[in-house]
């Protein structure tokens, strides 16, 4: 972390809460990293992709759907997390338009090990197709949950700009802090040349402005 400022972070994370608080939105913000590279070639150099567990939920409402055995369903409707059987699945008959629409509504899934392997002949690869291949439960439905809406995944593409939610406005700045640290860390331990692939860093809430950070 030691090309950012530890005082240019905080204040920048004071004047985005700030403005977010001048101007309330119905409903909550999240905070944005958006990171600019360079010295990088999408076309020849390896696209990177990566997934890190932040310490703090920066989204707490994400949607998960659970694709479960019965024990995994129970667990998830305990919660009140949204869970399909088998049964249920089979009903989508796979159809492109139902199993797309089943991937529109939600922001991840998980499975259970017997039925994860069924996705393919039961759905076709309308999931995979989404970027929404269902994670393998490996522990309760609840924590699985926690992590997924923890977990945050760099992924570059065609273009050398990346976004990724890491935190809320209803978080305290140390949280927010902590992880943006955490989230920049591990996306320059993804580059080839680490800083030296960062361009710009800016933080910024959904409706709010951008404030950099490098």
């Amino acid at each position: 972390m030691s090309k950012i400022s530890s005082e240019v972070l905080r204040e920048s994370i004071t004047s985005l809460l700030e403005a977010s608080k001048a101007k309330p939105r119905k409903f909550m913000e999240t905070i944005e990293l958006q990171i600019g590279l360079k010295s990088y070639d999408p076309q020849k150099d390896k696209r990177f992709s990566g997934t890190v567990k932040l310490p703090f939920i920066p989204r707490p409402r994400m949607k998960v759907c659970v694709l479960g055995d019965v024990k995994h369903c129970e667990q998830a409707q305990s919660i009140g997390i949204d869970a399909k059987s088998i049964e249920d699945l089979k009903k989508l008959n796979k159809n492109k338009k139902l199993v797309k629409k089943l991937a529109q509504s939600y922001h991840a899934f998980l499975a259970s090990d017997a039925v994860i392997k069924q996705i393919p002949r039961l759905l076709g690869p309308g999931l995979n197709k989404a970027g929404k291949f269902p994670t393998p439960i490996r522990e309760s439905v609840q924590d699985m949950v926690n992590e997924t809406k923890a977990n945050v995944k760099f992924q570059l593409k065609k273009v050398l700009c990346l976004g990724v939610a890491i935190a809320n406005v209803s978080q305290t700045e140390d949280e927010i802090r902590t992880n943006i640290v955490y989230a920049v860390n591990f996306l320059v331990s993804l580059l080839k040349k680490n800083w030296q692939n960062v361009r710009c860093l800016y933080i910024k809430t959904s409706m709010g402005k951008p404030f950099r950070l490098f």
